[in-house]
């Protein structure tokens, strides 16, 4: 785990030195020199922050999913932990993604928030993860709030895929990729629109971001078994 924690510090730092230190020329003569793209300019900057976070996103609500079904199959405490731990980091990059989306928005697309499909999917994300974490402070029996949790965990998981892979592209909206846009995929994935120093900034931050979160899984875990166990001793005391 040692190796994550410090690859991830590494990838990170270098995509955020790289990523806003390397300068935009409209014609590249080096590696050192991001191409300018037009209509987005310094803005495309964001790729390397805000679609590796909501990649984050989509990861850690899908691995609370298979840890609430290993729960219900095995009814094993330690999968319940994990599948909240996994949750809670999912709603945390979830955050991060609104935040750098709604940047990205501002520059754009004038302001903030325009309720975009895009901004909307993420939003009821949000809504659902913080009613998940509701529904477990409102029951105080550890198992039955396991298995409660694990159901919702399910049910929740396999709407994250349509909320942010599918509901965005099946509507017309600002957000590059949304039903209209002639690349699919948005304007910086369409071929020679993304130059190859970017691709590789750009799949670096991928790496490191899920580096990140395997290494906050494991930390908050750690954090976790050593509350409940002060709390076991402290009931038997």
């Amino acid at each position: 785990m040692t190796i994550v924690k410090y690859g991830s510090i590494v990838l990170i730092t270098l995509v955020i030195l790289a990523g806003l230190g390397i300068p935009l020329s409209p014609a590249p003569q080096s590696w050192l020199e991001f191409p300018v793209i037009p209509g987005l300019e310094d803005k495309a900057r964001n790729i390397f922050f805000h679609v590796p976070t909501a990649w984050t996103t989509v990861l850690a609500f899908i691995v609370s999913m298979v840890f609430g079904f290993r729960y219900l199959r095995t009814r094993n405490l330690e999968y319940d932990l994990k599948s909240v731990t996994s949750a809670g980091l999912g709603l945390l990059f979830c955050l991060l993604a609104t935040v750098t989306g709604a940047v990205w928005a501002k520059f754009n697309w004038g302001s903030f928030w325009n309720w975009d499909p895009r901004q909307t999917s993420i939003f009821i994300l949000l809504l659902i993860y913080g009613a998940y974490f509701a529904l477990r402070s409102a029951i105080e029996v550890s198992e039955k709030r396991a298995s409660l949790s694990a159901v919702y965990a399910i049910v929740a998981g396999l709407t994250v895929p349509f909320f942010i892979f599918i509901m965005p592209r099946m509507m017309s909206g600002l957000h590059p990729g949304a039903q209209g846009d002639s690349s699919g995929s948005g304007p910086l994935f369409e071929s020679g629109m993304m130059a190859g120093n970017m691709r590789v900034l750009f799949y670096t931050s991928l790496l490191g971001f899920n580096l990140l979160y395997v290494w906050l899984m494991d930390l908050r875990l750690r954090v976790a078994r050593i509350d409940s166990q002060i709390m076991d001793q402290g009931t038997e005391g």
